[in-house]
């Protein structure tokens, strides 16, 4: 192969400089790590593809002459045709022959062959949903046999720019600004025979660092809310029960006066409880610790004094912020409760002192009592306890303000868009995605403190004509039943977390309703989202999918999934099942005041979830289990989840229905035990198992069937993993 460098072509000099001064022009480049792209050599450039601005940006980057194999379509411009030709690229169409695309295959081997560089992007089209789509396998061709590294390059910021697919088109628009940033990232090489998984993975783990870029120019939280709400003091910005609601200017005075009345209270304490419904008093209290630099630690609205005392302790937290209805409905007090009611009200003068101060003062300046950084708390929230004792999760301004940037990158919000919140604030759900993204984006959040008053949230979506529903199935599954089609005929985005969505529930939801619930994952160590489905879009080449129904969607900008062996720690292939684990900007600061707990899920940077997991060819990822929902029976590992699945699509039952634990066994290991609700033909269950292949030691015995009231599933829908096997034990001694 020839490696001997030629001058470039005239042609090629003019065009690199064209594309430089528009790119002075339009952008600004930030360069990241273009070591990696070899000095000399052939070379194959695999890239994500976000505007189609990409080409001229990666040829400006690059230190050598890039070839790029591009649509014939856009290679065909009648006044774009010089500028592409001097660019050396080569034309390809989808509509090709298979003749066609050999000889397009064959042109880009013989660059490669004369020791130049090639770049393809292997999406093979622009995305026009965000999200990175999936990698066609035509790279793998054009470098098999040959000797030649593949670099993995990443665009970021580009979304939202003027050549990108945001807001729907792509030139009929205004850019956000002027020159729009951009962060080029170059990784290590691959060898040539990585397969397309695996680069599309180097190309996930860039954009993870990339993330990162885009935080530095960020404030934090309070600041960032600051900012929003000088630029659209007006507009809505909290909602509740019995119609009240705030503006962003009004919200932002109301909470100013709260940290105000709250400081002599509060004294030097930094952590403080907050024991509070999602209300407006709820979200204020969040705003007012954060402006007066305080971390608000998020307790349930159900704890027992031990509960709340063992939280307080294990976050620092020294006094609890609450209200006289929420002590009456639990019948205790906490220690050092400070109440609502009990503290001064803002004047009329001191309401309008805030509200000038936010029309002619500095964010900054405004929110200066919020000190440090953007890695420094900006809240404590607690995982669940479904498995062990819960864990105090410590989230940092980058965390959660990563979280909400990503976020709004997939789903694109409006000014005149409401989200219903119907989610506690002690839910990392709830406290990002109902309270500060809405906060953050500069829309409308709605809140109500009792998801299961059916009535006030239809009451509610109608008078606001709410646009944006998070909620968990269970929650789903209760409005089909209970709130009439005409509440919610605003929405036009739902999205379910915190348990598996079934498909007969997102289904149901958009025949009665109109709109398809989209499932996502995450947990409070993650701020709490990792991946999403997004809507399809339609694009020049068919459908772009962004949802796949049975998974939880593709990562989210900035965040990175991996699959390994849970003995070697080794990436599993495409398509098999492995621990999940995951990296980005997302992921918490850690545990507070057990350093050794934090370090047990990092390993290398990545968070490791506990969940089992398959990655397909398109990027969709699916949760097939928790590693602690296995047994090991005869050696041979059982799924849980996949039993319970099964058992219940063979029972026909509309809700949860079915519960697998397991028991000590001494001939065995372990053996498993089902939980079910209601008459149940068991005999017919077993045959039906069998029928469907499933092997021997999957099969439980049918005395291991026991029959219960209720399933130990929490209101949320998470099924308590303690409570099932205690009861299970019980139930089965």
């Amino acid at each position: 192969m020839r490696t001997t460098q030629a001058r470039p072509p005239l042609r090629w000099l003019l065009a690199r400089t064209l594309a430089r001064f528009l790119i002075l022009i339009l952008y600004r480049m930030r360069i990241v790590d273009r070591k990696h792209c070899p000095r000399k050599g052939a070379a194959l450039l695999v890239a994500n593809h976000i505007s189609y601005a990409d080409p001229i940006l990666i040829a400006a980057a690059s230190p050598r002459v890039v070839h790029f194999l591009m649509s014939r379509t856009y290679y065909n411009i009648p006044v774009a045709k010089w500028f592409f030709q001097a660019m050396g690229a080569i034309p390809v169409s989808g509509r090709d022959s298979p003749k066609a695309v050999l000889r397009s295959i064959e042109a880009c081997r013989k660059i490669l062959e004369e020791g130049k560089v090639l770049c393809i992007f292997a999406e093979g089209t622009v995305s026009r949903h965000g999200q990175m789509n999936s990698f066609k396998k035509g790279f793998e061709k054009v470098v098999q046999g040959l000797d030649v590294p593949i670099v993995p390059v990443h665009l970021d910021r580009l979304w939202g720019s003027l050549f990108s697919f945001e807001g729907g088109t792509v030139f009929f628009k205004l850019p956000g600004r002027v020159p729009y940033p951009v962060t080029v990232n170059f990784g290590r090489a691959l060898p040539s025979d990585a397969s397309a998984h695996r680069v599309r993975q180097a190309i996930s783990e860039l954009g993870s660092e990339s993330f990162r870029l885009r935080l530095a120019e960020k404030d934090t939280l309070p600041v960032e809310f600051t900012r929003r709400a000088g630029r659209h003091p007006f507009r809505l910005a909290l909602a509740g029960g019995k119609g009240r609601s705030l503006s962003y200017g009004a919200a932002f005075a109301a909470a100013s006066g709260l940290a105000r009345a709250l400081a002599p209270a509060l004294g030097s304490d930094r952590r403080v409880g907050v024991m509070l419904p999602a209300s407006i008093e709820g979200a204020l209290t969040v705003l007012a610790l954060s402006l007066s630099g305080r971390v608000p630690v998020m307790l349930g609205l159900s704890l027992t004094p031990e509960a709340a005392s063992e939280r307080c302790d294990l976050a620092g937290a020294g006094r609890i912020v609450t209200s006289r209805k929420v002590t009456d409905r639990l019948g205790w007090v906490p220690e050092g409760a400070v109440f609502l009611e009990d503290l001064p009200r803002p004047g009329r003068l001191e309401l309008l002192r805030s509200w000038l101060g936010l029309l002619f003062l500095d964010p900054v300046s405004l929110a200066a009592a919020s000190p440090g950084g953007l890695d420094d708390a900006a809240a404590v929230l607690f995982t669940s306890g479904s498995t062990a004792r819960p864990k105090a999760v410590v989230l940092s301004h980058a965390n959660i303000l990563s979280n909400v940037e990503a976020i709004s990158q997939v789903y694109a919000t409006l000014p005149t868009d409401r989200i219903l919140g119907v989610l506690t604030l002690h839910h990392a759900l709830g406290f990002t995605a109902t309270l500060w993204l809405p906060l953050l984006l500069g829309f409308g959040a709605v809140l109500h403190y009792d998801p299961s008053d059916a009535e006030t949230v239809a009451r509610l979506s109608e008078r606001f004509r709410v646009t944006i529903l998070a909620a968990t199935p269970a929650m789903l599954a209760m409005y089909l039943r209970r709130v009439p089609e005409k509440s919610f005929k605003s929405l036009r985005l739902v999205v379910a977390g915190a348990d598996k969505l079934r498909d007969e529930l997102a289904a149901a939801w958009l025949a009665k309703f109109g709109v398809l619930p989209l499932e996502g994952y995450g947990t409070t160590e993650l701020s709490p989202v990792a991946s999403v489905n997004i809507p399809d879009v339609m694009g020049s080449r068919g459908r772009q999918k962004g949802g796949k129904v049975g998974t939880i969607g593709r990562p989210l900008p900035g965040v990175t999934l991996k699959t390994v062996s849970p003995e070697t720690w080794e990436p599993t292939p495409e398509g098999v099942a492995g621990l999940l684990l995951v990296k980005g900007p997302n992921v918490m600061k850690g545990y507070a005041g057990d350093p050794s707990l934090t370090a047990g899920v990092m390993r290398d940077g990545w968070y490791v979830t506990g969940d089992v997991a398959v990655i397909d060819e398109d990027g969709f990822v699916t949760i097939t289990d928790r590693l602690s929902r296995f047994s090991r029976i005869n050696g041979e590992m059982v799924p849980h989840r996949a039993l319970e699945t099964k058992l219940q699509d063979l029972s026909g039952a509309t809700g949860p229905a079915f519960l697998v634990s397991s028991v000590p066994d001494g001939a065995e290991g372990e053996r498993l035990v089902v939980l079910h609700k209601d008459a149940r033909d068991v005999e017919e269950l077993r045959r039906k198992l069998a029928e469907a292949g499933f092997p021997e030691p999957w099969i439980p015995e049918a005395v291991r069937f026991h029959r219960v009231d209720e399933l130990p599933i929490a209101v949320s829908g998470k099924v308590d993993l303690k409570a099932l096997k205690a009861l299970a034990l019980k139930l089965d001694a």
